[in-house]
């Protein structure tokens, strides 16, 4: 069993977002399928509803797209009433993903981004 590291979600995956009236969409996409599987057990309605706890969320609900590694959430409520409603600075879909792509994620080190190039860097510089 690999050794797990706590990471920012954004250093494992992206994230696409929409805003309609107070609903906000956020989908959070690994950038390498490998990490999928783990993604989809630590990033839960659950934990996105309380990473929202300072806006009036009524409900988030959560598709996950396992065929493109990919979770969507449905967050109603989070926008105040709509971007043009509400009297928050910014209250767009694309900056409250990054709310989302903030939340840290336990993810083996193996599975990291760029360690299996990095394992082959070492490979190769200790034959030089």
């Amino acid at each position: 069993m690999s050794a797990t590291v706590e990471v920012p979600l954004r250093r494992v995956a992206h994230g696409r977002a929409g805003d309609k009236n107070g609903t906000v969409n956020i989908s959070v996409i690994a950038f390498e399928m490998r990490c999928f599987e783990d993604l989809r057990r630590q990033v839960t309605a659950a934990k996105i509803r309380r990473r929202f706890a300072h806006c009036p969320v009524s409900a988030v609900r959560r598709y996950a797209l396992a065929g493109i590694g990919a979770l969507n959430f449905v967050i109603e409520g989070a926008l105040g009433g709509g971007v043009n409603d509400s009297l928050r600075l910014d209250r767009h879909g694309k900056s409250l993903s990054y709310l989302v792509l903030d939340m840290p994620v336990r993810i083996p080190a193996h599975k990291l981004p760029g360690a299996v190039a990095a394992g082959v860097t070492q490979k190769k510089r200790r034959k030089q």
